[in-house]
C-alpha cells in the first residue's frame, strides 16, 4: 500500500486534535461526574459509611458520631474525656445532659447544584454533613428557633454537642477539621442542597465575616477543590455562623 505523507503543519493539527478529544474532557469537568462514579471530592467525607451516585444525586450515609474526644461519650468509650475549659466563643463549658448516640443518617444532594429560583429556609436539624459524618445545624436552637447564644455554653472541646436524642452535631466551626484534620480554609463538608462548606478563612489566610458574604452565608470563587469556581458557605465567628437567610440551591433529603 502506498503511504500517504502529510505537510508538517497538517500533522501537527491532527496530533493536537487528538489530543485535545483524548484530555479535554477531563480538564473540562474537573469537579463532577456524569455516570455513577463519585467525584473524588465528595470521598473526602472519610466519616461516611458509604457513599454511591446515580449520576443525579450522591447519597451520603453516615453514624453521625464524632471521630474525635468528648465528654459525651459514654465513659466507657475510648472517646470519652473529660472537659471543664472554654468553649466556642471564650465562654466556659457546661455539660448539657445528653449522651451521644450512634444515628443511621442517609444524605442525599445534587450531584451538580444550581442556585434555587426560590430559596428556602433551613429547618431545625440536620441541614448538612461534616468530612467527619457528623451533622450540620443551623443557627438556631429548638425547640422554636431560639437564639443559639443560649446553646453555646454547651458545646464541648470541639465546638459540638449532642441533643436530646443523641445526635451529635456543631452548629459553628467544628474545630476538629479546621485544627486536626484540615485547616481553617479547608473544606469542611456539604449543606442538603449540594454547594460546599469551607472554613473560617480563604486561601490566603483572609479570616471570613459575616458581612463579607452574601445573604446565604456565602459566595462564588475558585477553590482548590472546585478549581473552575462554585458557590460555597463558610463558617464564621459571628452569627449566623454557617447559614443566613436558607438554601442558596434547593434541598435534598436526610433520613434516619
Amino acid at each position: 500500500m502506498k503511504s500517504i505523507n502529510f505537510p508538517p503543519r497538517l500533522t501537527l493539527l491532527f496530533v493536537s486534535t487528538l489530543f485535545f478529544i483524548a484530555c479535554g474532557k477531563d480538564e473540562a469537568e474537573p469537579e463532577t461526574g456524569t455516570g455513577n462514579e463519585v467525584p473524588a471530592v465528595y470521598k473526602k467525607i472519610y466519616g461516611a459509611t458509604s457513599i454511591t451516585s446515580d449520576g443525579t444525586w450522591i447519597t451520603i450515609k453516615t453514624s453521625g458520631t464524632p471521630d474525635h474526644k468528648s465528654p459525651y461519650y459514654a465513659t466507657t468509650n475510648a472517646l470519652y474525656e473529660s472537659y471543664s475549659g472554654k468553649t466556642f466563643g471564650g465562654v466556659q463549658f457546661a455539660k448539657n445532659p445528653n449522651s451521644i448516640a450512634t444515628q443511621s443518617l442517609t444524605f442525599k444532594i445534587p450531584l451538580n447544584p444550581k442556585a434555587a429560583t426560590t430559596h428556602a429556609a433551613t429547618p431545625l436539624g440536620s441541614i448538612g454533613v461534616a468530612l467527619n459524618g457528623v451533622a450540620l445545624f443551623n443557627q438556631y436552637a429548638g425547640p422554636n428557633n431560639q437564639a443559639l447564644a443560649g446553646e453555646i455554653v454547651s458545646f464541648d472541646q470541639y465546638y459540638g454537642h449532642p441533643q436530646q436524642q443523641g445526635q451529635y452535631h456543631y452548629h459553628v466551626e467544628p474545630l476538629y477539621l479546621t485544627t486536626v484534620k484540615s485547616t481553617k480554609s479547608g473544606l469542611m463538608g456539604f449543606l442538603l442542597d449540594g454547594f460546599p462548606v469551607y472554613g473560617p478563612q480563604e486561601e490566603n489566610g483572609t479570616t471570613v465575616v459575616s458581612s463579607s458574604l452574601d445573604d446565604y452565608h456565602g459566595h462564588t470563587h475558585a477553590t482548590i477543590d472546585f478549581p473552575s469556581g462554585i458557590y460555597h458557605y463558610h463558617f464564621t465567628a459571628d452569627a449566623p455562623y454557617l447559614n443566613g437567610n436558607g438554601y442558596y440551591g434547593t434541598a435534598g433529603t436526610v433520613s434516619q
